[in-house]
């Protein structure tokens, strides 16, 4: 069992940043794929993110160079870092975890954090 707590999101100007962060409890952290995955009103949840046990990352083309995911194995932490930040970024952001390969479909995560709120005004 995963149990995964986001922190760090808030209001920002377009053009700032934000970085999110997602810790995890159990002791098998670093088995597991982690994804940040964010939903607009009335929009899919859908994959920003994702990160290997390993660290190979992926990223969605809509935010290739301006976001960075990363994890700190020792912490049971992952993070979403968020630059130059556009009002269609605003969202509540989600991490989630999977054994195994990360992908691109919410429902492969087994585990799933509270998520956090980001709005970016213009």
């Amino acid at each position: 069992q995963v149990q995964l707590v986001e922190s760090g999101g808030g209001l920002v100007q377009a053009g700032g940043s934000l970085r999110l962060s997602c810790a995890a409890s159990g002791r098998t952290f670093s088995l597991y794929a982690m994804g940040w995955f964010r939903q607009a009103p009335e929009k899919q949840r859908e994959l920003v993110a994702a990160i290997t046990s390993g660290g190979s990352t992926n990223y969605a083309n809509s935010v290739k160079g301006r976001f960075t995911i990363s994890r700190d194995n020792a912490k049971n932490t992952v993070y979403l870092q968020m630059n130059s930040l556009k009002p269609e970024d605003t969202a509540v952001y989600y991490c989630a975890a999977r054994r195994g390969n990360p992908t691109f479909l919410a429902r492969d995560y087994e585990y799933w954090g509270q998520g956090t709120q980001v709005t970016v005004s213009s």
